[in-house]
């Protein structure tokens, strides 16, 4: 059963950036596409290089749905489901995040 676990103040991501936390010895990459309320989280490792580094990617729109392109390789996971743009096979971790508060919480 998930739980939500408050991980910073909205105020610390800004619009159209990621940060990494650390929640429950999990690597979690969130993103702030916007100005508003909505975050994702994502898994911070690149499947591909096996590096910590999604929540330094570039988030971007595609067909309008939002993405991440991982700053390594390239690849674009979507930021919903982290299904994995180049190749389907692949995907990244993903968990419910809202912002309650103020504060940015993910369900892990």
């Amino acid at each position: 059963m998930s739980q939500w676990h408050r991980v910073c103040p909205l105020e610390h991501i800004q619009p159209a950036t990621g940060v990494c936390a650390l929640v429950e010895g999990v690597q979690v990459a969130l993103f702030r596409p916007r100005a508003d309320e909505e975050v994702f989280a994502l898994s911070n490792i690149d499947p591909f290089a096996q590096a910590s580094v999604l929540s330094r990617g570039i988030i971007a729109e595609h067909q309008q749905t939002l993405w991440v392109a991982s700053p390594l390789k390239k690849q674009r996971f979507r930021l919903s489901d982290g299904l994995c743009m180049e190749d389907e096979s692949r995907s990244v971790p993903t968990w419910p995040a809202r912002v309650c508060d103020g504060i940015v919480e993910v369900a892990l």
